[in-house]
Parts: structure tokens; C-alpha cells; sequence
């Protein structure tokens, strides 16, 4: 009886430890099945989502070059240069040298197409724009994609801005108004700094030589592009005067010198000039004097008159109006450079003193005058143009 007790007793305990084992077994496997499912789930996700970022990756690589192939300058045919503006469906400009007409490229990149006037020019504008904007990248140039010559036919391609040319802005009171004088003044800083960067930014300094509103295209943001380089000149950095055979520009912004040596060399400081004569234009209003039937002289005082009137009321008008009229003085000399403009502009103004009437003296003040505090520069040295 003890026996079988005792046997009995014996086969319920380790029942009872066999029956224990297997239920630890049992949450052991179905911990670990829990937690094996739980990796699974997570290698599942973070593959998932590593494919997914790749995919992002792969499409943005794959739009970037789509864009950079774009926006690199390229050389079509004339029947791409048909196909692209829908066979000249929308006309956007006309020129002395071209028509612009807007296109679309096959990535859905806007462009504006400049057929060039076959008749005009013995093609030194093409060289010129293919050779000298095909190679500049800045914020203040407008961007070049790419160019046509196909036999005797041959056309520009541009990115496209909305907003068309600043002279729409700066010979309308009324939309000039409307952008305001703090968009004005960071219009001016855009041109500015454009010149700047074509002046010292390149391997080449690079005399635009027809700086006008026309030529100052604005964004979507209204930040300022300047264009046209069909008259444009490379020169030494080293040496700051280009010898000219011709008179080259647009009458109303060429500098005197670029007419007559008797008031200096021609130099970065004849864009000075254009440059100036185009900040008084944005401050006073081109057809307000109905300038294309008067000289440069002419011109000139009249909007130098104005200029004097926005010093007395408007505290960014005066800002614009003094460092105009420090640009367009007779001589050389006596304009401040890019460089100083640009710091004239930046600051707060209240330290900006008028100038001397530009049309009072005939002999150059040899650059006694001062702009914010900083010495205008001195005598230019002679240098020859480059090929």
C-alpha cells in the first residue's frame, strides 16, 4: 500500500513537472514566436521604407538631371527650335536684333527663343551670347539653356521670366507704385550685384556695354536677370580701360566718353554710367520727358532734376537718386565703382552725401568727392581689348 502510495505519489509529480515544462515551453515558443514575428514585422518595415526612400532618391537624381541636361546649354536643330515654341505659337518680344517667342522643353521646362534677325549684325551678337553668357552662373544673369545654328538660321534659348522686362515697371508710375521703394531698392541690389559679378567675378571682366531697363528681366519673385550680352567685351581684370573704334550702346544710357575721349577713357566706369542713368529712370520715370527724342545731355538733367526731388522726399528714392547721380558725373573718375555701390545701397543712408551737379564743371574733380565716407577711383590705366 505505502509502495503503490509511494508510486503513485511519484508518477503525479512528474506528471505534474512534465505538465509545467511543457506550458514553460509553450509561452517560451510563443514568446518567441512573438518576437520573431516582431523582427520580421520591423525588417519588413525598414526594407520597406529603405525602398522607398531610395525610390524618393532615385526620382529626385533622375528630375535633377532631367533639369541640369535642361538647363545646360545645348545645341538644337532649327526643326527642335520649331518643335519646342509650337511652331512660333506665342510671341513674347521683338527686338532690333530678334523676335522672342515662349517655348516648353520636353521635361515641361519654360523657355523664351530669340530667332536672331539674320539680316542684322555679321553674327557677332550669337558669338557673343553663346561664348560669354554660355559660361556664367549667377543669380543676377539670366540663365542661358542652349542655341541654334542651323545653316543661316539661328536662335537663343533662355529660361523663361513671367515677369518681362523691368521698363514696363520703371516707365509706368503706376506699376512702379504698385511694387513699392523697398522692392525698388532690391531690384537695384540685384542689377548691382549682377554687374559686380560681371565685372569681378569672372576669369574675364565683362563690360555689358548696353545695361538698361529693357535688358533687366524680373522672375516670378520680381528678383532682377540681366540680359543681352550681343554688345558685351571681355577684358583683362588687371587693367580697367578697353579701347572702342565705335560708339556701342542704347542713346539715353551711354556714357560721354563712350561719344567723345575728351571726358576719359572708356571703361567698367562707362557701365557706371548706363547703370546710374538706369536707377534715375527707375526713381523718376523714363517717358515722363520723352527722352528718345532728346540728347544724353538733355536726358540726363532731367532726370537729374528729379532725382533731386526724391532726396527731399522719399527716404529710399533719395538713396537711389544720390548714388545715380554720383554714377552718371561727366568724368570717369568721379563714379564710384560697382563695388562701392553696392555698400552705398546697403547701408542706411543717412550718411550719403549729394553730389556735385554733374553738368556744373568741365573739368573732372579727380576724385575729391566722396560717397559714404569712401573715396571715389582714381586715374584709370589704359589696356587693349580682348579678342
Amino acid at each position: 500500500m505505502v509502495s503503490l502510495f509511494h508510486n503513485l505519489s511519484s508518477s503525479s509529480f512528474h506528471d505534474n513537472i512534465s505538465n509545467s515544462q511543457g506550458h514553460d515551453l509553450v509561452i517560451a515558443g510563443v514568446t518567441l514566436g512573438s518576437f520573431l514575428l516582431l523582427v520580421i514585422l520591423i525588417a519588413l518595415y525598414w526594407f520597406h521604407r529603405q525602398k522607398k526612400i531610395k525610390r524618393k532618391d532615385h526620382l529626385k537624381i533622375e528630375r535633377f538631371l532631367e533639369e541640369y541636361r535642361a538647363l545646360k546649354p545645348a545645341r538644337y536643330s532649327y526643326a527642335d527650335i520649331i518643335k519646342i515654341t509650337n511652331q512660333f505659337k506665342d510671341k513674347v518680344g521683338q527686338g532690333g536684333y530678334g523676335t522672342v517667342y515662349r517655348g516648353q522643353l520636353s521635361n515641361d521646362v519654360h523657355v523664351a527663343v530669340k530667332i536672331l534677325n539674320s539680316t542684322k549684325g555679321n553674327g557677332e551678337e550669337f558669338i557673343n551670347e553663346v561664348g560669354i553668357i554660355g559660361t556664367i552662373h549667377h543669380v543676377n544673369v539670366v540663365r542661358f539653356v542652349g542655341y541654334c545654328a542651323d545653316g543661316f538660321r539661328r536662335a537663343l534659348i533662355y529660361e523663361f521670366l513671367p515677369n518681362e522686362s523691368l521698363e514696363k515697371f520703371a516707365s509706368s508710375d503706376q506699376k512702379k507704385h504698385s511694387l513699392g521703394w523697398k522692392k525698388l531698392l532690391e531690384i537695384a541690389m540685384g542689377i548691382a550685384k549682377g554687374i559686380e559679378y560681371l565685372h569681378q567675378g569672372c576669369d574675364q571682366q565683362i563690360l555689358h556695354f548696353d545695361i538698361k531697363p529693357h535688358n533687366i528681366l524680373l522672375d516670378e519673385n520680381l528678383n532682377p536677370k540681366i540680359m543681352d550680352f550681343g554688345l558685351a567685351k571681355l577684358c583683362s581684370k588687371e587693367q580697367s580701360v578697353v579701347s572702342m573704334t565705335t560708339a556701342r550702346g542704347t542713346i539715353g544710357y551711354i556714357a560721354p566718353e563712350v561719344f567723345s575721349r575728351n571726358f576719359g577713357n572708356v571703361s567698367y566706369k562707362s557701365e557706371i554710367y548706363s547703370f546710374g542713368m538706369l536707377l534715375l529712370e527707375m526713381v523718376g520715370g523714363k517717358k515722363n520727358f520723352d527722352i528718345m527724342d532728346k540728347g544724353d545731355a538733355q536726358t540726363a538733367k532731367k532726370l537729374a532734376i528729379v532725382g533731386l526731388w526724391c532726396i527731399q522726399w522719399y527716404p529710399v528714392g533719395k538713396k537711389l537718386a544720390i548714388v545715380g547721380l554720383w554714377c552718371i558725373q561727366w568724368y570717369p573718375v568721379d563714379r564710384p565703382s560697382m563695388h562701392v555701390v553696392i555698400q552705398i545701397l546697403e547701408g542706411d543712408g543717412d550718411t550719403l552725401i549729394k553730389p556735385p551737379n554733374p553738368f556744373a564743371s568741365t573739368n573732372p574733380t579727380m576724385a575729391t568727392g566722396q560717397a559714404s565716407g569712401r573715396p571715389l577711383n582714381s586715374e584709370l590705366e589704359v589696356i587693349v581689348e580682348s579678342e
